[in-house]
């Protein structure tokens, strides 16, 4: 794919168990399902730049799969096939083509198809009867198979591509076998799309299977061009820095001294937040606001550079200069970096597995956890959603505006409840004020690295005024109000749900394993079924 400028590759045969996603190098994502590793299976290869483009992906059997792109505000949708073979049974082969029509007809009709499938049949050369549907490029005679695919491409309006484009029978022919060349596999579009492809051929050159090669096609889509606002990405405050101690230490000095010495802080929250992020940009300093690229190239230090530009260089001066010496002096470097490579690779491992076995390595180990996590999620970011009418919403005004009105209703709509006065004891007695210490105690206990609040700051415990914004993937939405729900970091709304918990539970408490509360969650055991329902 890398060699030839290839972005989309249906890929049938696979003959992987399972239904995932997973990295295969080079930023290539292979996106597969498969119910047997010795038979069938399908999936569709990515490159890195369309990887976060995927919006949904259905896996049917292990036949028919496909997945719906968003690029440039069009629905593109790539469905790979795999057919069955001329001796299967026909009941097999209507239950693929039924399974490729729904397909077909779950997608909405603006949108763009294109199948690359292995119909394991011939269309055959020419057209008569079928002009609408495929040109006059096929490759001998048609058979019973290759009929299906001219009369579904009849029933879905489809066009098979290969056959429109005059090629010598080489760049024709996609299966070879003994002395056999036919041709079985095809790429299809809408034919109303048909104008957008400007090229279509098989690959020769290249060993993809024993017998099948690659067929490839170009595809210009047809967009409008809307002019794209620049997603800034906040640039955030090191607060993670203050577990080093000659940090925590400085950070304490220049705030003491941004707040006069004064030991009573300002009575206005606001001021003394601001005050605080100031010193916290000032001291600790900020993230860049870059995303992070997923290299493959974490383990690399100076040595393996170092090599790679010599290595460069030694392929430069051999391209300009094609003498023995110059091509030994390439190898030789070439030899090199393989060398530097593996040993870095062997360093930086061992150093990580050290860390991992520490209590410090914790971290580590949950960011591997998280990145094995998202290489195998089929959509990684939620750049376009629907609305409330299922229809899907692709500008970025759009999107935000939907995003902010959906958590708008969410938090500030009340549930309707039953007032209930009668029977409910007052407290009289005196409640006293909440002491320093215990809020340094309840702060203490509170675990780092948490994400901030509306003010920035870690830990915070605010409600008064709050308003908040909901960041998504193509920007941040406005502000709005926030009259419903708890903030990370409240004290309060805990106290009062483990006060309501308690009440609720006063009657069926027992000891373990009677008895065991989680949270919101209550396990009541007894010996006998009637017990549990009186309990419950």
């Amino acid at each position: 794919m890398e060699r030839r400028k290839v972005d989309i590759l249906c890929v049938q045969e696979t003959r992987w168990k399972g239904s995932k996603a997973r990295s295969i190098g080079a930023g290539f994502k292979l996106f597969y399902y498969g119910v047997d590793s010795k038979r069938n299976g399908v999936g569709v290869v990515l490159k890195e730049e369309f990887v976060r483009n995927v919006l949904e992906v259905k896996r049917v059997s292990d036949r028919v799969m496909s997945l719906k792109l968003e690029i440039e505000g069009v629905m593109l949708n790539v469905v790979s096939g795999y057919a069955p073979q001329v001796g299967c049974e026909l009941e097999e082969k209507e239950r693929f083509w039924s399974e490729l029509d729904e397909v077909m007809e779950s997608i909405p009709t603006g949108e763009r198809v294109v199948i690359g499938a292995d119909f394991n049949g011939h269309v055959g050369e020419g057209n008569a009867g079928d002009e609408e549907v495929m040109g006059k490029f096929g490759v001998k005679e048609r058979n019973l198979e290759g009929q299906m695919v001219v009369d579904f491409a009849k029933r879905m309006d489809m066009a098979v591509v290969n056959t429109y484009f005059q090629k010598r029978e080489e760049h024709r022919v996609t299966y070879k076998s003994g002395g056999r060349s036919t041709q079985v596999d095809y790429i299809l579009c809408r034919r109303g799309n048909l104008k957008e492809i400007s090229d279509c051929k098989v690959v020769v050159g290249e060993s993809v299977a024993r017998q099948h090669r690659m067929v490839v096609c170009r595809m210009t889509l047809m967009v409008c061009k809307t002019k794209k606002s620049k997603i800034e990405i906040e640039k955030k405050t090191k607060w993670w820095k203050l577990k080093r101690e000659e940090c925590c230490e400085e950070f304490r000095q220049k705030l003491r001294q941004a707040l006069g010495g004064q030991v009573v802080l300002p009575d206005d929250w606001e001021t003394t937040a601001e005050v605080i992020r100031k010193t916290g940009r000032k001291v600790l300093g900020v993230s860049s606001g870059r995303r992070k690229e997923d290299k493959e190239t974490w383990w690399w230090n100076e040595e393996v550079q170092d090599s790679i530009q010599r290595k460069r260089l030694a392929k430069k001066k051999w391209d300009m200069d094609r003498t023995e010496e110059n091509r030994q002096e390439y190898k030789e470097l070439q030899r090199r970096v393989k060398r530097e490579v593996s040993k870095a690779k062997q360093k930086a491992y061992d150093e990580l597995y050290t860390r991992l076995d520490a209590r410090e390595g914790e971290k580590d180990l949950y960011r591997l956890a998280r990145q094995r996590d998202r290489d195998g999620k089929d959509v990684q970011q939620v750049r376009v959603i629907k609305d409330r009418d299922g229809r899907v919403l692709t500008s970025e005004e759009s999107v935000q505006r939907r995003w902010k009105e959906y958590f708008e209703e969410l938090m500030n709509e009340e549930n309707e409840r039953e007032k209930r006065v009668e029977g409910v004891n007052s407290v009289e007695q005196k409640v006293d004020k909440i002491r320093k210490d215990e809020v340094r105690k309840a702060l203490k206990r509170m675990k780092s690295g948490k994400a901030v609040g509306p003010d920035d700051i870690p830990v915070e415990d605010m409600y008064e005024r709050s308003r908040t914004v909901v960041r998504c993937a193509v920007g941040q939405t406005e502000e709005f109000k926030v009259e419903v729900g708890l903030h990370q970091g409240s004290a309060l709304s805990p106290f009062l749900f483990a006060i309501v918990m308690d009440q609720l539970s006063e009657e069926v408490r027992q000891e373990s394993p009677w008895t065991m509360m989680f949270a919101d969650d209550i396990v009541i055991c007894s010996e006998s079924r009637e017990q549990v329902e009186e309990n419950l």
